[in-house]
C-alpha cells in the first residue's frame, strides 16, 4: 500500500513538473502581436503623439493666461526709497517728498474693457482645438507607419514559409535527379542543375530570415520599449475584409479628417486675430486700486510729534500722531491717436494670415479628397487581383507537379523542372504581395475614414 502511494506521489509530482515546465516555456515564448496591439502599442510610445499632446498642454495654457488676462488682479507692492538729504525734509530729489519713503501697498488692477473683449480667449480656445485635431493627425501618420511596417513583417513571414516549401520541393527533385543517375536514366548534369537549384533556395531561406528580422526591428522601435524585442504578428491575411462602399468612405472622412478640423480652427484663430488687431484702433480704460502706506515712516500710524502731511513737503507743521494706512484709487483712460500706422499695419496683417489659412483649409481638403480616391482605387485594384494570384498559384503548383512527373518519365529535362519550380515560388510570393497590398491600402482607407 505504501509503494502504491509513493509511486502516486511521484507521478503526481511528474505531472505537476511537466505543467510548471511547460507554463515557464509558454511565459518565454515571444508574444504574437495583432494589428490592434501594435497600434496601441505605438499610440504609447510614439513620440510624435507625445509631441503633439505637449503642443495641446501648451495651448490649453495659453487659454488660461488668456482668460486670467481679463480678470483683476491683486499684487503686493513693497518699495522703499533713499534719497540723499541736501538739508530740507525732502532731500535731494524732490519728487520723493522724503530722504526716506516707504512704499507697502496691496495693488488691484482691472482692464475694464478686457471683460467685453473676448477675442483672446477665443483665439486661445480655437488654438486649443487646432492643437488637439493635430493629435489625430499625428496619430493617424504614426498608424499608417505602423500599418506598413506590420504588414511588411508579416509578408516577410509569408515569404519565409513560402522559401521553406521551395527548399523542400529542391529537396525533393535533387534526391530524384540522384536516384534517377544511379539507375542511368538521368544525365550528371541534371544532379548539378538540382545541386544549384537547392543552394540557391538555401540562400532565399536565409534571406527571408534576415529580412524577418529586420521588418520586426522596424516595427519594434514604433511599439516596444526595447527595439531588440522578441514578437511575431498574427497572421490576418486570410481573414474576410469587404470594401466599403465609395460614398460611405467619403462622408466618413470628410466628417472625421483632422488635417480639415484643424485647418478649420485655424481659420477661426486667424479671424480672432483679426479682431483682436483691431482693439488698437479701441481706448483703453483701467481702474487701480491701491491700500497700504505711502510715507516717511514706516508705521500704520505714528506715535509723538510728526508731520501732519506724512509727507516731507512745505509747510510742514506736525501733529501729535497721524495714520499713515489708507486707501486711493485711480481711473486711467488711454485713447490712441497716432502711432505710425502701426496698428494699420496689424490688422493687414492680420487679414493675409486668414487668407493663408482659408488656402489652406482649402488645400488640406482636397488633399484629403485626392488622398482618399488614390487609397481607394488601390484597394479596389488590390482586390480585384487576389483570385487571379490564387489562381495562378493553383495553376503553377499543378504545372511543377506534372512537369515532376514527365521528368520521372523521360519526358522532360531538368531546366523545365528547375523553371516550374521558380514559377510556382514566385506565384506563392506574388499571391502573398496581393494579399498584404489588399489589406495595406484597405487599413489606410480605415485610417482615413476613422475607423481605425
Amino acid at each position: 500500500m505504501n509503494g502504491g502511494m509513493s509511486g502516486l506521489h511521484r507521478g503526481s509530482t511528474l505531472v505537476l513538473l511537466i505543467l510548471v515546465l511547460s507554463a515557464g516555456a509558454a511565459a518565454q515564448s515571444p508574444p504574437v502581436i495583432t494589428l490592434q496591439d501594435a497600434l496601441n502599442r505605438a499610440k504609447q510610445y510614439g513620440v510624435q503623439v507625445q509631441s503633439a499632446n505637449l503642443a495641446v498642454g501648451l495651448a490649453k495654457e495659453d487659454k488660461v493666461q488668456a482668460k486670467a488676462a481679463g480678470l483683476p488682479s491683486a499684487n503686493v507692492l513693497n518699495q522703499y526709497i533713499y534719497t540723499e538729504g541736501n538739508g530740507t525734509p525732502s532731500g535731494v530729489f524732490v519728487a520723493n517728498d522724503g530722504v526716506h519713503v516707504y512704499n507697502e501697498q496691496l495693488v488691484g488692477h482691472e482692464e475694464v474693457l478686457a471683460l467685453v473683449r473676448r477675442g483672446e480667449v477665443r483665439r486661445a480656445a480655437a488654438a486649443e482645438a487646432a492643437a488637439r485635431a493635430r493629435v489625430e493627425v499625428a496619430q493617424r501618420g504614426l498608424n499608417a507607419t505602423v500599418i506598413q511596417y506590420y504588414y511588411t513583417l508579416l509578408d516577410a513571414q509569408r515569404r519565409f514559409v513560402n522559401a521553406q516549401t521551395s527548399l523542400r520541393e529542391a529537396e525533393q527533385f535533387l534526391d530524384i535527379t540522384q536516384k534517377l543517375e544511379k539507375g542511368g536514366e538521368a544525365a550528371r548534369a541534371d544532379v548539378i542543375k538540382a545541386q544549384i537549384t537547392l543552394q540557391q533556395r538555401q540562400r532565399d531561406l536565409q534571406d527571408a530570415q534576415f529580412n524577418i528580422e529586420k521588418a520586426r526591428i522596424s516595427l519594434a522601435v514604433l511599439t516596444f520599449p526595447d527595439p531588440s524585442s522578441e514578437f511575431s504578428v498574427q497572421d490576418d491575411l486570410q481573414q474576410p475584409a469587404m470594401l466599403p462602399p465609395l460614398p460611405e468612405a467619403e462622408a466618413q472622412a470628410t466628417a472625421t479628417n483632422p488635417d480639415v478640423q484643424a485647418a478649420r480652427f485655424s481659420l477661426r484663430e486667424a479671424g480672432y486675430e483679426h479682431d483682436i488687431a483691431r482693439y488698437g484702433y479701441l481706448p483703453e480704460f483701467s481702474l487701480d486700486v491701491f491700500y497700504g502706506l505711502d510715507a516717511n515712516q514706516l508705521e500704520a500710524k505714528t506715535s509723538g510729534s510728526t508731520q501732519a502731511t506724512g509727507r516731507s513737503t512745505l509747510p510742514n507743521y506736525s501733529v501729535m500722531g497721524r495714520q499713515n494706512l489708507g486707501y486711493s484709487a485711480q481711473a486711467t483712460l488711454n485713447i490712441p491717436v497716432w502711432n505710425w500706422g502701426a496698428t494699420r499695419s496689424k490688422v493687414k496683417q492680420a487679414e493675409l494670415r486668414q487668407k493663408q489659412a482659408q488656402l489652406d483649409l482649402t488645400l488640406a481638403q482636397r488633399t484629403m479628397q485626392g488622398n482618399l480616391a488614390g487609397e481607394y482605387a488601390e484597394a479596389q485594384a488590390a482586390q480585384a487581383q487576389i483570385d487571379s494570384l490564387r489562381s495562378s498559384v493553383d495553376l503553377a503548383a499543378e504545372s511543377l507537379r506534372l512537369t515532376l512527373l514527365r521528368y520521372q518519365a523521360g519526358e522532360a529535362i531538368a531546366f523545365e523542372v528547375a523553371d516550374a519550380q521558380n514559377t510556382v515560388t514566385q506565384a506563392r510570393n506574388a499571391y502573398d504581395d496581393g494579399l498584404v497590398r489588399y489589406r495595406v491600402a484597405l487599413a489606410l482607407l480605415q485610417t482615413m475614414t476613422g475607423n481605425l
